[in-house]
């Protein structure tokens, strides 16, 4: 495995970076093999970036026989607000579309994967991809178009989605900061009419890539309605997706299992929830790899 870690730099980026994770090539074996890549966003409430959700979750997708990556976004303790991690999440899904080839990527196989917080801003790109306000300030920073950081598909753990009754309220608050009174100037919304936008149950078109999306039942913390809500509005849509609802366990199980669970309470442990991967690899498989 080779493993590298790039500085994103795009306008307000303070340290963010992203870790690559790429598979030997072993052309002798393996003759000139392209493989998907998986980029996750770990979760922390937009206020930090869980290591729980990162390189564990991240070495499973090699084994699915993917490439992985995770990124480090800026965080609000960084002073950055939205639409700043959306910036360096586009600019990771460019930068990895731009080195396919010495990557070995296959450029249309760039599945972008988020847990919690992480899972609003894998959702934000899946949404707004394609919209002219992202492009534009992508063109400046970058000079790139739409089509360089567009993702193939949206693989979403226990994500934030709606910043209505059902919100997760520090995501929120972190993620927009001082633009929650002052307006984001970038897309010309006011304050409530940026929450608005960022509760992405209502911004779902058939532009959105295919999904796979898990949840707990239990969850306290980001609670089901945000997926459902998700779900219904791919439906609606007609976007592709695979959805599990767990009947046990809170809020950031991650892989369900020691490995990630907090050292503290090894609470975020149920022997249901590790199903997720497989399942999810099997969708990589089936929709991607072998399709």
């Amino acid at each position: 495995m080779k493993y590298e870690v790039i500085e994103i730099k795009i306008a307000q980026s303070v340290q963010a970076n992203l870790t690559l994770y790429i598979q030997e090539q072993y052309p002798e074996v393996y003759g000139d093999r392209k493989r998907p890549m998986v980029l996750i966003c770990p979760g922390g409430g937009y206020g930090h970036v869980s290591p729980r959700e990162g390189e564990s979750i991240a070495l499973h997708f090699l084994t699915a026989g993917c490439h992985a990556a995770v990124l480090r976004y800026d965080v609000a303790g960084h002073g950055v607000e939205f639409p700043q991690h959306l910036l360096e999440l586009a600019a990771s899904v460019s930068y990895i579309r731009e080195h396919a080839k010495e990557l070995t990527v296959i450029p249309d196989q760039i599945l972008v994967g988020g847990f919690s917080a992480g899972g609003h801003l894998a959702a934000c790109l899946g949404c707004f991809w394609h919209e002219e306000w992202l492009e534009k300030l992508m063109k400046k920073e970058l000079g790139v178009t739409k089509e360089s950081y567009q993702p193939n598909g949206l693989i979403l753990g226990y994500p934030v989605i709606t910043s209505g009754e059902f919100a997760h309220r520090g995501s929120f608050e972190n993620l927009m900061g001082k633009k929650a009174q002052e307006g984001c100037e970038c897309i010309g919304l006011s304050g409530s009419e940026l929450e608005a936008k960022l509760s992405l149950e209502n911004q779902v078109t058939d532009n959105v890539p295919p999904v796979f999306m898990w949840h707990t039942f239990e969850d306290g913390a980001v609670p089901l309605e945000n997926s459902l809500f998700f779900a219904m509005a791919l439906r609606k849509a007609g976007v592709s997706l695979e959805y599990h609802v767990f009947p046990r366990g809170g809020h950031g199980y991650a892989l369900g299992t020691k490995e990630t669970a907090i050292v503290t309470t090894m609470k975020e442990i149920d022997p249901q929830i590790p199903q997720w991967m497989e399942l999810c690899k099997n969708w990589i498989k089936y929709s991607y790899i072998e399709k």
